[in-house]
């Protein structure tokens, strides 16, 4: 009976990981995350932790195990990206099947990155046509170069 109370809740907790919890953005940044360049297997294994809430996100970059720098930014992962795109492995894994998602070369951004960029861009454009409406455009300059 208590076997049975237990699997309940952990349905409970299955469907309803993005709704309560005391890091709420946490859980939809890890039900939001994209995982790329991993193989089938890998990839099941990571959705089920984030299903679960069972996945960590990392706080520190991990050392690659191919060119021993701190470069592996995803949880899980072994490999940092560029050497997981060189030799076609599981950045994962490590072993070489077939990647499902093949990473990305554009660098990643976050979305207050992009915000920023976003409203800055919104009020630079702004400035540009308040200096577009000051310029007077009738003045000829034909005129006054004639004069000289």
């Amino acid at each position: 009976m208590k076997l049975q109370v237990l699997i309940i809740r952990k349905d409970v907790l299955l469907l309803r990981n993005w709704i309560f919890g005391t890091l709420q953005t946490l859980n939809q940044k890890m039900n939001a995350k994209l995982h790329d360049g991993v193989c089938q297997r890998c990839k099941e294994v990571l959705e089920w932790r984030v299903k679960y809430s069972k996945y960590k996100a990392l706080s520190k970059p991990k050392k690659c195990v191919k060119c021993l720098q701190k470069t592996v930014k995803d949880s899980y992962h072994i490999m940092c990206r560029p050497c997981a795109c060189e030799l076609e492995v599981c950045a994962k894994c490590g072993k070489r099947e077939d990647v499902v998602i093949p990473f990305n070369k554009e660098p990643e951004k976050t979305e207050n990155v992009e915000n920023n960029s976003r409203s800055s861009n919104r009020r630079s454009c702004r400035r540009n046509e308040e200096n577009d409406d000051d310029l007077d455009f009738d003045i000829d300059l034909d005129d006054t170069e004639e004069d000289n």
